[in-house]
């Protein structure tokens, strides 16, 4: 198969798939958690320079972050950090690992959430639902990082998901994002296949949109799936 190949024609196949809070929150209790990379995202390290472009003190935001090891390392490099997690687990485990002791508060403005905070202020991780975040007033943000955020959302919810991303963005945004491209006649999602028109319909009105690379990404792991084929591909996004 080769990397120009062109898109799954049928995307329409998953888009009746649900998953719930619960069902993310299970994952971790089960430790179904194959999508976390204990290495961080090798394609966003070697884009990192690109997505920065040399400026410091950034508000970078990381929707659906579970214990992404990357926030760290926007937090080292003098950037602000805020994540948004429905696992409390995911959370407490984020900091252990990372060894940074941090405080927890509930959140007034959503029954039931809490925000974590890291001792030094850098890293902030709200607990719960992306859909729920917009009450907390947690302000806009310079850079996004979207990587096993868009493609976990169950599709029916990308407009709403879309929405909150939109209002997140400051003027001169870098709003980078992974999709991933297979067969889904294959696998159900998630990870759900978000082709380029989707991504365009969702966000092209408001943003420039530039792949950066693509990769093959197929492992065992996606081989069990039942797939033959999975590429990665990473799109900037920036204000048109």
């Amino acid at each position: 198969m080769s990397l120009d190949m062109k898109e799954y024609p049928d995307a329409e196949v998953q888009k009746n798939r649900v998953l719930t809070l619960e069902d993310w929150q299970d994952k971790w209790v089960t430790r179904h958690i194959s999508f976390h990379q204990e290495q961080g995202h090798q394609l966003l390290k070697k884009h990192l320079d690109t997505f920065l472009k040399g400026q410091s003190g950034l508000r970078v935001f990381f929707p659906l972050c579970g214990k992404a090891v990357e926030m760290k390392w926007f937090a080292d490099r003098g950037h602000t950090v805020v994540g948004v997690e429905i696992s409390e687990i995911g959370i407490r485990e984020f900091f252990a690992e990372q060894n940074l002791s941090y405080t927890e508060e509930p959140l007034a403005e959503i029954a039931g959430a809490k925000v974590f905070k890291s001792s030094s202020g850098s890293i902030s991780l709200y607990c719960c639902s992306i859909f729920d975040l917009p009450r907390a007033n947690i302000g806009k943000f310079d850079r996004i990082w979207d990587r096993g955020a868009l493609v976990a959302i169950n599709p029916g919810d990308h407009d709403r998901y879309a929405d909150i991303i939109l209002s997140l963005l400051r003027k001169e945004f870098q709003y980078l994002v992974a999709v991933l491209s297979y067969d889904p006649t294959k696998h159900a999602g998630p990870p759900f296949y978000v082709p380029y028109a989707e991504l365009k319909r969702l966000f092209g009105t408001k943003c420039s949109m530039q792949c950066l690379e693509e990769v093959d990404a197929l492992e065992e792991m996606h081989k069990a799936w039942g797939l033959d084929y999975l590429f990665e591909k990473l799109y900037l996004l920036t204000e048109k």
